[in-house]
Formats: C-alpha cells, structure tokens, sequence
C-alpha cells in the first residue's frame, strides 16, 4: 500500500513556539526580549492573478513572512504546494531565524509561499503565476532586504524568472536578489546539493561522537526532492548503505542497500520510484519505522509524531526537512535515548550555500566548487561543536541546545541594537 506523507499543517507554527518555548525556559532572558521574538516582524498576503493556458484568468494566494531582521536582511525559501498556509509559513521562517543565527550568517528568517499544484501548471503558466507574485513582492525584498531562495516545488528556474521581474522593475540586473539561481546567471556551485550535502556532514559529526564513523551504517531517507536525493548520493558515495528512500507517493526498500546512481535514473526515467528492480515497494509510513540505523527525515513538517515515534527503529534522527519531528514525538525519542540532530542544524548547508552565492554575487567573484564544500563543511562542523557543547554544558537535547544557540545570538544582538524608538 502506497501512502503520502502524513502533513498536520495546523500545528507547525504551535509546534514552533513549542520549541521555542521549551528552549526560553531553560535561559535567562529578558521577558521582553523574549516576547519580541517570539512574533513575526511583518506579514505579506496577497490574492492576485493568473491567465491560464486556455484564457482563463484564476485567482491564487501568497504569502511572504519576515520574522526577524536583527542580524542582518531576511533570507528564505519560496514553496509551491497546496499544502501552504499562513500558520506554515510563519513557523518556517522562525525556524529560519534560529538556523540562520546558529550558523553564524548575518541574516533574518523569512518565507514565502504559494496555494499551487505546481505540477498542475505548464512551464509557461509557471512563469506567469511566479512573474506576478514576484511583483506583488516588490516593495518586500532587496539584496539588502529579503532575499528568497528555492524550496518545495520551486528551483533554479523558478529564481532566474524572480530576477529577471525584479531586474526589470529596477532596470538594471540584480543577482543578489534570489539565491539558488543557474550558474549561467549568478548562481553558486555546489548550491545543489548544499543542503543533501550537509545533512551528510551533520550525520557523520554525530557518529563520530559516538564512536561510529568507521562502523557499517543503514540509512532510510524520507523524501527524494532536492534534498534526500543529493544526502542518498553523497551518503552513497561515502559507502554508506542506503535501504530505503521515498517520494510523496511512495517509497523502495532493500535491507541489503539500494544502487542510488540507478534509483536516480530510474527516478529521472518514471517520475516515480516504486518498481525499482530489486526492491519491495514501501509506504512512507513504513519507511519512518524501518529498522536502521539512522533515518534522515527530509520531506515535510510534522512525520514523526506521539502516533509513531514508538515505533521508529532508528537510533539517530537527523532532520533534512524543517519541523519533521513534533514536541510530542521529540519527548518520546528522547526518553529512548534516540539521539535528534534538528533541523536548524543538520539543513543548514542550504542556507549557508545561498550566503556564499549572495556573497559572491555581491562581489562578482566567484569560487570553485572545492571552496565552496571546504566553507561549508569548515561553518557546519562548528555550528555542531557549539551545538554539542551547548547541550553538555546545559544537559539538554541537541534540538534544544540548538534552539538556545541560536536565540541567546539573535537576542544579544537585540539588545545591543536596542528597541526603536
């Protein structure tokens, strides 16, 4: 039996001050301070629309939210799904607001979505629903301002059009508008995989701190999008066997370990991954509760939760999507000593790429793909000694200890700048 992914959309903004909640409690912050962040600096909704490929014109909903601009311009991924909603959109760019401070990146959070069925749309009634929500944003982002980047159902494409409406407003071409561009106009190498990539990276500082970098590793993957594709190659890559991956409609297993060059060309080939020779289809339900050794969690919000955490056979979690685990769930891994490397920390390497593409096409200078894995790598691995030591100093869990991190360096830097007026 094939089963989307379970997606309880009405409670990720809940399930974000939850965290962050949790995280205050054990901190000495000012009460003030600590009420001001919990809430979104500004709101963007918009109803605008698009003429279809028959004529006709049809109606959509967007939204952009920035959530805190302390540190430096907002910075957040853009999602097409008909999933999205104000209350997502709100969580995810306060997540973005911790990922961002714990990595060390002079940015805010921010996020933006669309109601869409992406896959419902031509190429060309994509360009116009992106074209026109692009100018609705307009008075929202700037290089110094907000700066979007790609997410569900949107990609490289999807940016160069956000450039080019915004170039066209302005009248002359702005790079560092978007990031996760083509390289043919500004993009940055290894932007791709940046975030697969560092979930990887994130996986291997857990196991050698448990003694297990060089010890035969299982991994399942839920999600086969941008991000648990490029973690599954690069896992593989590494010599690590992957048993399993899944996409929104389903998933393959083979406890032996799955050829993922050949699960990705089967991918590429059938739009979908079941039937793949040699191994059993699988539900995405099934997959969370496979026995491994870690499962990396990299599709949407809220899969692991208080129905299915008990089940999960996996020793380490490390979280490629945003929000995938809930508090309730966290609260049960945690009591079987299930070891959690959060999402702020572990899919960070995307954010942290798109800062480097920022950068570079600030300056209009451009790194090689080896510097750009060097960078990334040298700022992950440090977020995760801090995050480590965090939770030893404090004995908390690592999504806690990230949680602490990264608000203690937004509200430092919130009480140095001081409220206005």
């Amino acid at each position: 039996m094939v089963v989307s992914y379970t997606h309880d959309v009405a409670n990720a903004y809940q399930n974000a001050l939850a965290q962050y909640d949790r995280a205050v409690r054990k901190m000495n912050l000012d009460e003030n301070i600590a009420e001001y962040m919990r809430w979104p600096r500004r709101e963007f909704t918009v109803n605008f629309p698009v003429r279809r490929d028959d004529g006709r014109i049809e109606m959509f909903t967007g939204y952009r939210v920035h959530h805190n601009t302390v540190l430096g311009p907002s910075k957040g991924g853009i999602r097409y799904s008909t999933a999205v909603t104000l209350d997502e959109v709100r969580a995810l760019a306060m997540w973005m607001t911790w990922k961002c401070a714990l990595v060390n990146l002079p940015y805010g959070g921010a996020k933006g979505g669309v109601i869409v069925e992406p896959k419902g749309m031509s190429q060309a009634e994509l360009e116009r629903l992106t074209r026109r929500y692009t100018s609705e944003l307009i008075p929202l982002i700037s290089p110094q301002m907000d700066i979007p980047a790609p997410d569900m159902g949107t990609g490289p494409q999807t940016m160069a059009w956000i450039m080019d409406t915004y170039s066209m407003t302005v009248g002359y071409s702005v790079p560092a508008i978007v990031t996760g561009k083509p390289i043919n106009i500004g993009g940055s190498l290894g932007r791709n995989e940046a975030t697969g990539r560092g979930v990887i990276i994130c996986m291997i500082e857990a196991l050698k701190r448990q003694g297990l970098a060089n010890k035969p590793m299982k991994i399942a993957i839920q999600g086969f999008g941008n991000v648990g594709s490029n973690a599954a190659l690069y896992a593989y890559e590494l010599g690590f066997t992957v048993i399993a991956v899944s996409d929104v409609n389903g998933g393959i297993y083979n406890e032996n370990g799955l050829d993922i060059p050949a699960v990705l060309q089967h991918y590429k080939t059938n739009r979908k991954l079941e039937n793949f020779p040699g191994a059993d289809n699988i539900s995405n339900e099934e997959l969370l509760v496979l026995p491994c050794d870690v499962l990396l969690p990299s599709a949407m919000e809220n899969q692991i939760t208080e129905r299915n955490a008990g089940q999960v056979k996996a020793k380490m979690i490390v979280e490629g999507a945003n929000g995938p685990t809930t508090t309730e769930a966290d609260d049960i891994l945690n009591e079987r000593g299930v070891l959690i490397i959060p999402d702020i920390l572990a899919n960070a390497g995307g954010v942290i790429v798109s800062y480097f593409e920022w950068v570079q096409d600030i300056q209009s200078f451009f790194w090689d793909v080896e510097e750009v894995y060097r960078q990334l790598q040298r700022i992950l691995v440090k977020a995760y000694d801090n995050t480590a030591a965090m939770a030893e100093k404090h004995k908390v869990d690592m999504r806690t200890a990230a949680q602490m991190t990264a608000i203690q360096r937004v509200a430092d830097a919130l009480n140095t700048r001081g409220f206005y007026p």
